[in-house]
C-alpha cells in the first residue's frame, strides 16, 4: 500500500515538474514573439507548413462531417415536422462545436505532430545546440514562428471547416432531402447569434491553437534527442493534445453558455 502510493505521489511530481518546465518554456517562447515583426517571412513559411499543407484534410473532412449532419439531422427533425430547422442545427453544431474541436483534432493530427518530429529531430542533430554556441536563441528562431504560425492558423482553418459543412448539408438537404432553400438560410439567419455563437467558436478556436501548438512545439523541444524520444514525443503531442482539447471544450462550454 505504501509503495503505491509513493508510486502516485512520485508520478504527481514529475508531472507538476513537467508543467512546470512547460509554463516557463512558453513564457520564454512569448518574450521572443515581438522578435519575428523584422523575421516575417518565417512566420509566413510556418503559416504555408501548418495552414495550408493542412487544407486538404481540413477540407475533405468538413464536407463530409456536413453531408452527415444534414442525413442525420433530418431524420430526426423529420420526425418532429421541423425539418426546415436543418439549417439552424448544422450551423449551431459547426460553430459551437464541431468547427472547432474537429479542426483542433485534425490539427493535432497532421501539423501538431509534423512540429514535434521536426523540432524532435532538430534537438537530436543538434541544430538547437549548435545555434545556441552561435548566440542564437532557438526559442525565438525556432519556437517562436512555429507556434504563431499555429494560433493564426487555427481560426481560419475552424471557419473554413465550417463554412464547407455548413455548405455541404445544404446541397445534401435542398438537393437530395427536399428542404426548402429559403428556409434553410432563413432558419439559420434568425437563430444563430454572432456574440452568442459565432463568437465563441472563433474564442475555442484560437485558445485550441495556443493548446495544440504549444503541447508540439514543448513535446519537441523536450524530448530524448533518440530516434525513439521523437517517436514517443509524437505520439504525446497527438494524445496529449486530443485530451487537452476536449477538456477545455468542456470548460469552455460550461463558461459560454452557462
Amino acid at each position: 500500500m505504501i509503495r503505491a502510493l509513493q508510486g502516485v505521489g512520485a508520478w504527481t511530481l514529475a508531472r507538476m515538474a513537467r508543467l512546470g518546465r512547460a509554463s516557463l518554456f512558453l513564457l520564454r517562447v512569448l518574450a521572443g514573439l515581438p522578435g519575428l515583426v523584422p523575421r516575417f517571412r518565417l512566420l509566413v513559411h510556418q503559416l504555408y507548413s501548418m495552414g495550408v499543407l493542412s487544407l486538404v484534410i481540413i477540407v475533405v473532412s468538413g464536407i463530409f462531417v456536413g453531408m452527415v449532419l444534414g442525413l442525420q439531422g433530418h431524420n430526426t427533425l423529420v420526425d418532429f415536422g421541423a425539418e426546415d430547422s436543418l439549417g439552424t442545427l448544422v450551423a449551431l453544431s459547426l460553430t459551437r462545436e464541431l468547427g472547432p474541436v474537429v479542426t483542433a483534432l485534425l490539427f493535432a493530427g497532421r501539423a501538431g505532430s509534423a512540429l514535434t518530429a521536426e523540432i524532435g529531430l532538430m534537438k537530436a542533430t543538434e541544430q538547437l545546440s549548435s545555434m545556441e554556441m552561435m548566440a542564437v536563441d532557438p526559442h525565438r528562431r525556432v519556437v517562436a514562428p512555429r507556434l504563431a504560425a499555429g494560433v493564426i492558423a487555427m481560426p481560419l482553418l475552424a471557419a473554413i471547416f465550417t463554412l464547407l459543412g455548413i455548405l455541404s448539408a445544404y446541397v445534401v438537404g435542398t438537393e437530395l432531402l427536399g428542404v426548402d432553400a429559403g428556409a434553410y438560410w432563413s432558419q439559420m439567419q434568425a437563430n444563430v447569434s454572432f456574440y452568442d455563437d459565432i463568437a465563441s467558436g472563433i474564442i475555442k478556436s484560437l485558445v485550441f491553437g495556443v493548446v495544440a501548438s504549444w503541447i508540439a512545439v514543448f513535446e519537441g523541444f523536450d524530448c530524448m534527442p533518440t530516434s525513439e524520444g521523437v517517436s514517443r514525443a509524437t505520439t504525446h503531442t497527438v494524445v496529449n493534445t486530443s485530451l487537452a482539447v476536449l477538456g477545455l471544450d468542456f470548460i469552455l462550454t460550461a463558461l459560454m453558455f452557462d
